[in-house]
C-alpha cells in the first residue's frame, strides 16, 4: 500500500485539528465541508487537497479511510454511508445519540466486516496510558475512587446537553481504568440557558468491584479545568490536562494507611514523567495502522456503545429528577 489518503468530514472546531494533524502526517487526502466560507478557507490552507461540498462527492474518490468530525446528530448517517462503501472510519465521540443507533452501526459493521474506531481521544494520551500502567503495576493498590472535572466556558450546544458533549471523554477513561461497567448511575444538574438542555451536571457511578466515581462537567465556567484523580489503597494519582505543563503527580500512602495527599501544596510525593507525544497524533497514527491491517483493540465500537449506554443512563436519571438508576433498569440494553 502506498501513501495513505484519509478524508475528513467536517472542517469545524475539532475537524480542523484532524485536518491539520493528518496533513503533518502526510495522510490528508480530502476534506468535506458544506459551509462555503469554511470550505474556501480549507482550499486556501490546503491547495493540493481535494475539497468537497458533500460526502456523496467524496465517496466517489478512492480514499483509504474517513474521519467523521461533524456534530453528533450527523454521526450515524455519515458513518453508515462510509461503511456501505467498505471504508474504515474513525467517528468522533459520542458514537451515536442512542443505544439503538449504536447497535445498528454494530450490526452493519458485523455484516460488512467493517472497521470502525471511536474518537475517544484520551485513551491515546500518554499521561492516561501511564496512569493505567501504574494501576496495573499495583502502585495504587486497590482502586477506591475516581473523579474527573471537565469545565470550560462554552461551547454551548443546541443538539445535546453538556454531559453528552463533554463527558464521553471521562466515561471512556473510567471504563479504561476500571475495566468494568457501572452497576448504577445517578446524575443531577441544571439547565440555565436552554430549556431541558443541561449546562452543568454531576454524575455519580458505582462499579461492581466497589470503585466509586464522579464526573463533573460544565460549559458555564469562566476558567478551563480538565482534572482526573484516581485514589487507591496504596496511593493516588492527580493529572491536570488543562495546565501548561500538564503535571501528573503521585501521592504514596504510608504503612499506617495515612496519606500526604492533604499536604499536596507542600509535599507532592513524586512527579511522574510520561511521553510528550500528542494524543491526536497518536490516535490518527493508530487509525492509519488500522487502515493498513491492524486489529482495533482500543477505542473500539463496543467501547463506544458502552459509553453511549452510560450517557443514556445518566440522561434518564436527570429526567427522573436525579434518581439513582441500577444497571437492571437497562438490563435489556447493556
Amino acid at each position: 500500500m502506498g501513501r495513505i489518503k484519509i478524508c475528513v468530514i467536517g472542517a469545524g472546531g475539532w475537524g480542523k485539528n484532524h485536518i491539520r494533524t493528518l496533513s503533518k502526517l502526510s495522510a490528508l487526502g480530502g476534506i468535506v465541508e458544506a459551509d462555503l466560507h469554511k470550505r474556501n478557507k480549507m482550499i486556501e490552507l490546503y491547495p493540493n487537497v481535494n475539497c468537497f461540498s458533500s460526502i456523496e462527492h467524496a465517496l466517489k474518490v478512492d480514499f483509504d479511510g474517513f474521519v467523521v468530525a461533524t456534530p453528533p446528530v450527523t454521526h450515524v448517517k455519515l458513518t453508515e454511508k462510509i461503511l456501505m462503501q467498505k471504508k474504515p472510519v474513525l467517528v468522533e465521540k459520542p458514537l451515536a445519540l442512542s443505544i439503538d443507533e449504536g447497535k445498528n452501526l454494530q450490526i452493519l459493521v458485523e455484516n460488512l466486516n467493517g472497521k470502525l474506531m471511536v474518537g475517544h481521544l484520551l485513551l491515546f494520551h500518554p499521561a492516561i496510558i501511564k496512569m493505567k500502567t501504574m494501576i496495573q503495576n499495583g502502585m495504587l493498590g486497590q482502586l477506591q475512587y475516581i473523579y474527573s472535572n471537565r469545565l470550560n466556558l462554552g461551547i454551548v450546544r443546541k443538539e445535546e446537553n453538556v454531559f453528552w458533549s463533554f463527558a464521553p471523554h471521562d466515561i471512556s477513561l473510567f471504563q479504561f481504568f476500571t475495566e468494568s461497567f457501572p452497576v448504577d448511575v445517578q446524575s443531577s444538574g441544571g439547565a440555565f440557558i436552554q430549556k431541558n438542555i443541561h449546562d452543568t451536571t454531576m454524575t455519580y457511578l458505582k462499579y461492581p468491584n466497589g470503585v466509586q466515581g464522579h464526573i463533573y462537567v460544565s460549559w458555564l465556567h469562566p476558567f478551563k479545568e480538565h482534572r482526573v484523580v484516581i485514589i487507591g489503597s496504596k496511593g493516588s494519582l492527580h493529572f491536570e490536562d488543562a495546565k501548561e505543563n500538564k503535571p501528573l503527580l503521585y501521592y504514596e500512602k504510608d504503612n499506617n494507611g495515612n496519606s500526604d495527599l492533604y499536604s499536596i501544596e507542600n509535599k507532592p510525593s513524586t512527579i511522574i514523567d510520561y511521553e510528550s507525544t500528542l494524543p491526536l497524533t497518536n490516535e490518527l497514527k493508530y487509525f492509519i495502522d488500522v487502515i493498513q491491517g491492524k486489529s482495533i483493540n482500543k477505542a473500539t465500537l463496543n467501547e463506544g456503545i458502552d459509553v453511549v449506554k452510560i450517557l443514556e443512563m445518566a440522561t434518564e436519571s436527570l429526567k427522573q429528577k436525579d434518581k439513582t438508576l441500577p444497571i437492571s433498569h437497562f438490563m435489556g440494553e447493556v
